[in-house]
């Protein structure tokens, strides 16, 4: 049956008028006994009668083309989002769709008032599961909840008391997730931290390495935080065969350098953007603090600029003399400093400067560009990780000491040979189950509060299946959105047409029964985001053929067609039933 419409709510329409329950009980008018129209959360019956009398003509045999207008304006009435002919989400709307319908239908004339727990409960997961399943049916009884809803288990645990919090849940449809390794290459600087006294031989080559690494095409996560990037540089250095150093992850600063000067030092959970200048990774060591250093150059006019790359120390007091050696000591990765004071007495010209300090050290602002303090040997003072410090060498000492090319050529860590293909193309939808099933960390934007703490904490989650509908509907998320991007996956998954065995992935299967699905819809999309094209796929249960709906075009399928890239929306109906 061609519906002339807009093609998402097609496409909307034709799988779930395939879903034989639901069909059967709207095309045989019992609906019209549990129709509520006085039900404040639905919508005035509308929904459900416009819904049926479209069902009806579908079904009737009558009709070669619809044009479902009184259903399209109903939709409008109550979700303006639907109304007009841009093109919206078709999972969005079978969701709309089915709520409506639910209530609309609900058989509870009256619900009644039921208390949330608000204290973590230790009871068995039966009882819990089952006396949440009869508190949603005091409140929601209907054709959809009999055909759609199941139970979901979902556990929390607190990162910092460990309170284990269970609840179970309905659910309507499972959305999965696509378990793509969606990556993006960069270059990054490796800076390795010095120990204290720990010198660099110019002569030799492993020692020569620790000055500054740079690694090329560094496989880090399209999106994610900094804490990628530590862990894929602590990967690339322990696992070369090269390097003889090894490096924790943990002990990594992150920082983007533009213009010789720390443009941002990141924090470890902090995402990163596309846009960064040259990334630089820094080695700390435990137990100090981490002090942020610039190059500057002081002229004759005593005017000051940044040159060079900014690096990163460690100190472990405030010490002058400590400090001082730290910093003399990393300036030796690239400048050719004096390891004594008679070889600087050697030195013309800049012998007097270095009988004593051979720079000066001023704390400064964030970039470098204002003086606050001088530091001098005999003054006390403070470090701490927001400390940031400009190394100031009077222009002849610059010139004669400082090596660029030991700045601008640093040892290119030799890549690992790469597999051929390190991106699917191809996903087993057991892998998307699976997925949906394992444990996750919340996200700072979705914290748990925890009743134990009294705060909102980044807890672990779990979902499990308790239970299965008759009718499973499957919603492969393929879009994906955030504050910093917008993504759709176009990878194929693998479905089964017959023989889903849902049974290995539910929770509450003591003798592990079989329990069998059989695709009967699919929804498609085409294109990309704010957009695209929708189709459908369906199977006639009276005759048991597939069809392609697609806008005004229906056609007989071949089975081979159904499992495509475009699959978004799956409908699967159990076998028992």
């Amino acid at each position: 049956m061609n519906l002339g419409n807009t093609c998402f709510m097609n496409s909307a329409l034709q799988c779930l008028s395939n879903t034989q329950p639901l069909t059967e009980f709207l095309v045989s008018d019992q609906y019209w006994q549990e129709l509520n129209i006085d039900n404040p959360l639905g919508m005035r019956g509308e929904i459900a009668k416009s819904y049926a009398d479209l069902i009806k003509a579908m079904w009737s045999g009558s009709h070669t083309c619809l044009a479902p207008r009184e259903f399209k304006l109903s939709v409008g009435r109550f979700a303006p989002q639907f109304s007009g002919f841009s093109q919206q989400d078709c999972q969005e709307l079978m969701a709309f769709l089915l709520d409506g319908l639910h209530e609309d239908l609900n058989r509870v004339k009256q619900k009644p008032y039921i208390e949330v727990k608000t204290d973590v409960d230790l009871r068995p997961d039966e009882v819990m599961a089952s006396e949440s399943w009869d508190n949603y049916k005091k409140r929601n009884d209907s054709i959809i909840v009999d055909t759609f809803h199941a139970l979901l288990k979902s556990t929390l645990v607190c990162p910092d008391c460990n309170l284990v919090s269970v609840t179970f849940d309905p659910f309507c449809y499972l959305s999965l997730p696509l378990p793509v390794k969606r990556e993006r290459q960069i270059d990054v600087t490796f800076v390795p931290t010095l120990t204290p006294n720990q010198q660099i031989d110019n002569n030799n080559e492993t020692q020569e390495q620790l000055k500054a690494i740079q690694i090329t095409r560094l496989n880090i996560p399209k999106y994610g935080t900094i804490a990628d990037i530590c862990n894929a540089v602590a990967k690339a250095v322990n696992e070369s065969s090269v390097l003889k150093h090894m490096v924790d992850s943990e002990r990594l600063v992150v920082t983007d350098v533009y213009n010789h000067r720390f443009h941002k030092i990141f924090g470890r959970e902090e995402s990163y953007s596309t846009q960064m200048d040259e990334i630089v990774v820094y080695e700390v060591l435990e137990n100090s603090s981490s002090v942020a250093v610039y190059l500057r150059e002081v002229k004759a006019d005593e005017t000051t600029a940044l040159f060079g790359r900014p690096f990163i120390i460690s100190v472990s007091d405030s010490n002058y003399d400590t400090l001082y050696e730290s910093v003399t000591q990393q300036l030796r990765r690239f400048m050719k400093i004096p390891l004594s004071e008679e070889e600087s007495d050697s030195d013309e010209g800049v012998a007097e400067c270095e009988r004593t300090d051979r720079f000066a050290l001023t704390f400064v602002n964030s970039y470098g560009s204002l003086d606050i303090e001088r530091l001098e040997r005999t003054k006390p003072f403070e470090l701490s990780n927001r400390s940031f410090l400009a190394v100031d060498l009077p222009t002849r000492v610059k010139t004669k000491y400082y090596n660029e090319s030991e700045v601008e050529n640093p040892f290119k860590l030799p890549l690992q040979k790469q597999s051929a293909s390190t991106t699917k193309t191809c996903l087993p939808l057991s892998e998307c189950i699976s997925q949906f099933t394992t444990t996750e960390r919340l996200g700072a934007d979705d914290p748990w509060y925890c009743p134990k703490c009294k705060k909102h904490q980044m807890a672990s989650k779990k979902f499990d299946l308790w239970s299965l509908p008759k009718i499973l509907i499957i919603h492969l998320k393929r879009f994906s959105y955030s504050r910093v991007y917008r993504d759709k996956l176009d990878i194929l998954v693998d479905f089964p047409l017959q023989s889903l065995d849902m049974g290995e992935y539910l929770l509450n299967n003591p003798n592990n029964e079989s329990k069998t699905y059989d695709l009967i819809a699919v929804a498609n999309h085409y294109g990309g985001l704010g957009g695209g094209h929708y189709t459908a796929y369906a199977k006639n249960y009276h005759t048991g053929s597939w069809h392609y709906f697609d806008d005004s075009n229906v056609s007989v399928a071949s089975e081979e067609n159904v499992v495509s890239k475009a699959a978004y929306v799956l409908f699967y109906q159990r076998r028992d039933d």
